[in-house]
C-alpha cells in the first residue's frame, strides 16, 4: 500500500471512530442510562459506557494523529506551491487541535464523576438533586461538551473532504497557477 493512501486511511479511519463514537455516546449511552432501575445505577452505567469508550476514543485519536501528520508531511510541497492547500491545513490542524483540548477536559470531568462510582443522576450528564456537588457541576459542563467534540470533529471531516477535492488535477492546477499569477 503506498504510503499516502494508508496516511490517508489512518487519517480517515481515526477521525471516523472518533467522531462516530463520541456522537454515539451522546445520542445514546447518555440518554440510555436514564433506564438504569435507580438513579444510583443510572450513574453507573454511564460511567461503565465512557469508561469502555475511552481507550478506544484513544486509540483512534492516535490514528488519526499518525494519518494527519503522515498526511502533512507528504503535502508539504502542495503547502507551499497549491493556493488554498496551506489555509485548508491551518483551519484542519485547528480544529484538530480544539477537538483534542475539549476532549481532554470532558475526559476531566469525567473522571470525576466516573472516581464517584455509581452516583446518582437523572442520565449520563444530567445531576439530580441527590449528585455530589462537584459531580453535578462536571456533569452539567458535560451536557454541552459531549456536542462540542462531535461538532469539532465532524468539522474535521468536512474540511478532510475538501481537502479530498483539491487533489483533483484541475483543482491542483488551478492552484498552482494562482500561486504563480499571485
Amino acid at each position: 500500500m503506498a504510503r499516502a493512501t494508508l496516511a490517508h486511511l489512518l487519517h480517515d479511519v481515526g477521525i471516523a471512530a472518533w467522531f462516530g463514537g463520541t456522537l454515539a455516546n451522546a445520542v445514546a449511552l447518555n440518554k440510555a442510562a436514564a433506564n438504569a432501575d435507580t438513579a444510583s445505577s443510572t450513574g453507573s452505567v454511564a460511567n461503565e459506557g465512557w469508561d469502555r469508550w475511552t481507550p478506544v476514543n484513544a486509540a483512534a485519536i492516535g490514528v488519526h494523529l499518525v494519518g494527519a501528520t503522515a498526511l502533512l508531511k507528504n503535502d508539504y510541497g502542495r503547502l507551499k506551491n497549491q493556493d488554498g492547500v496551506a489555509t485548508m491545513a491551518v483551519v484542519k490542524t485547528s480544529l484538530t487541535a480544539a477537538a483534542l483540548a475539549v476532549t481532554a477536559y470532558s475526559r476531566v470531568l469525567g473522571q470525576t464523576v466516573s472516581r464517584q462510582g455509581a452516583v446518582p443522576a437523572a442520565d449520563g450528564t444530567t445531576p439530580t438533586a441527590s449528585t455530589p456537588p462537584q459531580v453535578a457541576a462536571a456533569q452539567q459542563k458535560l451536557t454541552a461538551l459531549q456536542w462540542v467534540v462531535p461538532a469539532l470533529t465532524g468539522g474535521v471531516v468536512a474540511v478532510s473532504a475538501y481537502a479530498s477535492e483539491q487533489f483533483r488535477p484541475d483543482q491542483v492546477a488551478r492552484g498552482v497557477l494562482s500561486r504563480i499569477a499571485g
